[in-house]
């Protein structure tokens, strides 16, 4: 079909939409008319019948009737004024009936002024009050009927959806309720609710019935013939939803949750946001992203590069980035792979044929410099590092090449950018292993870029990622979907757990509150046993899971720190977020690294930069070392 047919077609299309519902309005205001004008007569009928005591002659029905008529155009010109017919307020809402009451008002107000004053009535001066309120209940009626109807019309079809019960009916599960009952195609169909509160038993919303709580999850799942269970509790504490869950489970039913309210703040609740349950809802660690506000006005308009952007991090960072509207987002990653799912995830697509995508090496800081140079940016969030702590300390030397030049290069060409966001990991307080010594070796290195040029430059640490890539989650799912044992390196090993959003939150934030050098750590609650995680995700299992404990291995911890010796918990601008000052370290400090030396060389020269005390700032550009 050639593009000038298709495209009148599609003009002619919504030209025959727009024409149909146009037809449909005028059909629904005919008849609302004339249902008005209708209650009008009626109800000065009934007013005048009610006052003779139901005994009417002919001739008083007649006026009556007469009356009633000429209130019916009283009505409708005072509607015409207050424009009520005119789709102004949506069909049986607060907005419409008080419209409608204060046309009704306005009628009989009109005609009771006009009989007063009159030797004889042809009606009872009480008619155009009774008859307005009888008309007026007549009207709403009809309205309500009408409203109730189509509202049956845009529930879920019985053939297509699953029938679901609710837990919780607070303002969250409300909205969701709501939401599915408006959702004619919707593959959920709500036939019950469950809440815990007292006050809400028998309550009935949209026609669904609140049928007991917690403890009667069984029996109203087998009432009500549902399959699925949604936890509807936003915020709610993870003993509760295991509680539910379980219950859920052994009825056979699916159990489903809607995300906490934190992860739905940009958006209106609505059926996709229901969701499978996640390890990170059944931990019971406290997630502060709720408690912790955050302005991204800083970043409008300007140009963000963002390092890394194909990792876990990274990618989550370019999707948050590129809601406080940039100037332009910049994505560097090394792996190709990694930036053809992230423009994927961005924009839809990936022809991969866009200048936001660029692909480079840390390890290269020629390129490094002028890719910075001819792009300019104004914010860098630094994401890239190797950062497999086991691997890391097998191949030492692989971290200084990434992790140490590779910073120092980005940090080189720095001279002009506004903002350099450096992220680092929990495992920089009193380091004992590779990565927690070459991590902290770049914060220092950050800090030294502070005090030599204007823009603001500073770290931010946390704790482990939730299911990113490589973690110990997407492990546990490995090993759960082989077949294999749970490994856990000793029963009491804990670790600080946060999910992407609250990472990346955390990286934002600092962006916004940071100061020169410091480095911020977020109030990450209890640490997690990893024991206990790997319990939660055993019982999640279709089959049984045994769990193999294999020692700690060289370089871990058996509980991490958030702050090394030394080190001050100083929370200045907000009681979640603590501000650390870090020891520069001299970049010509790094110069005598040797990647390709012995590995136990390699780590032994890592620790003593990062026990050392501040070197003296030498004149001069900052330059990684050539002699590699």
């Amino acid at each position: 079909m050639p593009p000038e047919t298709e495209s009148t077609r599609r003009t002619d299309e919504r030209a025959h939409w727009a024409k149909a519902r146009r037809a449909r309005a005028r059909r629904r205001t005919i008849g609302f008319l004339a249902t008005d004008s209708t209650a009008w007569v009626g109800g000065f009928i009934a007013a005048v019948w009610f006052r003779y005591e139901f005994d009417l002659a002919p001739d008083q029905l007649s006026r009556a009737a007469a009356c009633g008529a000429l209130a019916a155009v009283v009505h409708v010109a005072v509607a015409a004024v207050r424009r009520i017919y005119s789709g102004r307020h949506p069909l049986g809402s607060l907005q419409e009936v008080q419209g409608v009451a204060g046309t009704a008002a306005s009628t009989a107000a009109i005609l009771l002024v006009g009989l007063l004053p009159a030797g004889v009535r042809p009606v009872p001066a009480s008619a155009p009050l009774v008859g307005g309120a009888l008309a007026l209940l007549f009207m709403l009626t009809a309205r309500f009927a009408y409203r109730h109807r189509r509202d049956l019309a845009m529930r879920p079809d019985v053939r297509s959806s699953n029938p679901v019960l609710l837990f919780g009916l607070g303002d969250a599960g409300q909205g969701l309720l709501r939401a599915m009952l408006s959702d004619p195609r919707g593959r959920y169909r709500p036939v019950g609710a469950l809440d815990d509160d007292p006050d809400k038993r028998d309550l009935r919303i949209g026609g669904i019935r609140v049928l007991g709580g917690r403890h009667d999850v069984a029996a109203a799942v087998r009432r009500t013939g549902a399959t699925t269970v949604i936890f509807s509790v936003a915020n709610a504490d993870a003993a509760l939803i295991r509680q539910i869950r379980e219950a859920t489970l052994q009825t056979g039913a699916a159990f489903k949750v809607l995300p906490p309210v934190r992860a739905l703040v940009d958006h209106r609740i609505t059926v996709t946001d229901v969701r499978d349950v996640q390890i990170s809802d059944l931990l019971g660690r406290r997630q502060v992203v709720a408690d912790l506000p955050l302005s991204t006005n800083s970043l409008t308009g300007r140009r963000i590069l963002v390092t890394g952007a194909g990792g876990s991090i990274g990618s989550e960072l370019c999707r948050q980035v590129m809601k406080a509207d940039p100037g332009e987002l910049m994505m560097l990653d090394r792996d190709e792979s990694a930036l053809h799912s992230l423009q994927m995830s961005l924009a839809g697509r990936a022809l991969l044929d866009g200048p936001e995508l660029i692909l480079a090496d840390l390890r290269d800081d020629e390129a490094i410099r002028r890719i910075i140079r001819e792009r300019r940016p104004d914010v860098i969030f630094h994401a890239a590092a190797l950062k497999h702590l086991t691997l890391l300390q097998r191949h030492p030397g692989e971290a200084v090449k990434t992790n140490v030049w590779g910073t120092l290069a980005v940090l080189d060409a720095c001279r002009d950018v506004a903002k350099f966001v450096n992220i680092s990991t929990d495992k920089a307080a009193d380091p004992v292993s590779v990565l927690g010594y070459s991590k902290r070796i770049t914060e220092r290195l950050t800090a030294h870029a502070a005090s030599r040029f204007p823009g603001t430059f500073l770290s931010v640490r946390f704790g482990n990622v939730l299911s990113s890539r490589g973690s110990v989650v997407t492990a546990f799912q490995r090993q759960i979907e082989l077949g294999r044992p749970l490994t856990v390196t000793h029963p009491e090993v804990t670790r600080y757990l946060m999910t992407v959003q609250e990472a990346v939150h955390l990286v934002l934030q600092a962006a916004e509150i940071g100061r020169d050098g410091e480095a911020l750590v977020l109030d990450m609650g209890e640490p997690v046993r990893i024991a206990d995680l790997a319990r939660q995700m055993a019982a999640q299992a279709d089959s049984s899971v045994p769990i193999v404990y294999t020692g700690l291995r060289p370089g871990e911890k058996l509980h991490e720190d958030l702050f090394g010796a030394g080190e001050i918990d100083s929370r200045p601008l907000h009681p979640l977020v603590s501000h650390v000052t870090v020891p520069a370290l001299d970049p010509m400090e790094v110069s005598g690294l040797d990647p390709y030396d012995d590995p136990d060389k390699v780590i032994a020269q890592l620790a003593l930069l990062c026990a050392q005390p501040t070197g003296p700032v030498r004149d001069g550009s900052v330059q990684v070392p050539l002699a590699r």
